[in-house]
């Protein structure tokens, strides 16, 4: 056994005092022997202490960060990992600020296309965090900072069709959306068989203009640089495209199920249980209004694309994450379930790497190419634009958060991945 300095020091002490006593124990008449044998004990007592001191922490598995800011840290050491090549991942990670959007967001409508909601003025610089096992092991940066969160808030919504089909509200993912809403939407011969399970693969080829916004992505001004040439539509759950228009078809129709805005149920049903901070906000396209039993009610976006969308700190991504790789359970209560939670992180041979909302590691898709090569395929993600990462790691129990980074995620995962020893 290997101990640190200081404890050398008191190993010391204890065996020679353990040598002094025990010689003149031998040496000494036996009115002496009763002093000596408990000097003798208790040098013995000493060792033993100083033994316990080495032996592994024992860790709460799972452990569950409380509301608020005292969130537990722990070395790396006592998490298993190597603190100098943890130190090294995170330094590597500071070094890689993002040079896709501006921290004033002045390039948003170039890149994106005209907005359709509000933006903030600024950002924070690229930040994160790594949890084991639950525990803080490193962060960096402004972890508290409210900032726009991109597309990360469709692995969110992905989570509230889980929540809801649990409830019971969607009986069968699998059955078109025209079953349960009638709003006009879904009635063309295109859309009436868009199931939500189309929606949450991004399949759908829902066709449609929904808050000023088409459907085919079609023109510099409305699309920016993600506009797109024109294309034959084809059967609803046959081909892939990366379409907010149709992410924001899917959000309405949640909103006509629970007849509630979104944030309510996001704040009632996943972010009050996991214990977020009250900083958060999920803010709509000020149009982005539909009539829901008489009643006004906003309609929120699955990204910041076009504007508003989910605005959050890395510290509650963390705890969504956290959630998300304890298979929807958090403490004694089952958020979502462990079946969702499986089923969602499952892909299917369209499009590529995939599964609902989630960007898996798979490699299953078309070409066999893992998006992070040097991580676990059990491994899987939320991602937006900036870059925003929620990367979660069953196999090593590890999640990272990491935002407004130069769009490698890969070359930090490695980084933390050498750093685990156990």
């Amino acid at each position: 056994m290997i101990f640190s300095k200081p404890h050398q020091h008191l190993l010391s002490a204890a065996y020679s005092c353990y040598t002094a006593k025990l010689s003149v124990f031998i040496l000494t008449t036996n009115s002496m022997t009763r002093l000596y044998t408990r000097l003798l004990f208790s040098c013995l007592l000493l060792l033993s202490l100083i033994v316990a001191c080495q032996r592994p922490v024992t860790l709460t598995r799972p452990y569950f960060p409380p509301k608020g800011d005292n969130w537990t840290r722990l070395s790396p050491e006592k998490a298993g990992m190597n603190a100098a090549l943890l130190d090294s991942a995170v330094s590597f990670a500071k070094t890689q600020e993002t040079t896709q959007m501006k921290p004033d967001f002045s390039t948003q409508e170039e890149i994106f296309g005209k907005l359709l909601g509000p933006m903030p003025t600024s950002r924070a610089a690229t930040n994160g965090l790594i949890l084991r096992h639950g525990y803080i092991v490193a962060e960096w940066g402004d972890t508290r900072a409210v900032d726009p969160t991109y597309s990360v808030a469709k692995s969110i919504l992905s989570t509230l069709v889980g929540i809801s089909h649990e409830r019971g509200m969607i009986p069968d993912i699998h059955e078109p959306v025209a079953k349960l809403i009638h709003d006009g939407g879904y009635e063309s011969e295109q859309n009436r068989a868009v199931t939500w399970e189309n929606h949450l693969r991004q399949t759908s080829e829902w066709q449609g203009e929904l808050w000023g916004k088409n459907s085919d992505f079609l023109g510099k001004e409305a699309f920016g640089r993600g506009e797109r040439k024109p294309r034959t539509l084809q059967k609803p759950g046959t081909f892939y495209e990366y379409n907010d228009v149709r992410i924001n078809r899917m959000a309405l129709s949640l909103l006509r199920l629970w007849k509630k805005p979104l944030p309510e149920v996001v704040r009632e049903q996943l972010m009050n249980p996991i214990g977020a901070s009250d900083t958060w906000q999920y803010i709509p396209y000020p149009t982005a209004v539909a009539e829901v039993d008489g009643k006004q009610m906003p309609s929120v976006s699955g990204g910041t694309r076009w504007g508003g969308g989910l605005r959050i700190s890395a510290r509650d991504l963390a705890r969504f994450g956290y959630l998300i790789e304890q298979k929807g359970r958090w403490q004694d209560q089952q958020i979502v379930s462990a079946d969702w939670i499986k089923q969602a992180t499952t892909g299917n041979l369209v499009g590529p790497d995939y599964g609902y909302l989630w960007w898996l590691n798979t490699g299953n898709a078309p070409g066999g190419k893992k998006p992070w090569p040097d991580a676990p395929s059990t491994s899987f993600a939320a991602l937006g634009a900036g870059s925003n990462t929620v990367w979660i790691d069953p196999e090593h129990d590890i999640v990272i958060v990491w935002r407004w980074h130069n769009g490698s995620p890969n070359e930090l995962i490695r980084r933390v991945l050498a750093a685990v020893r156990d």
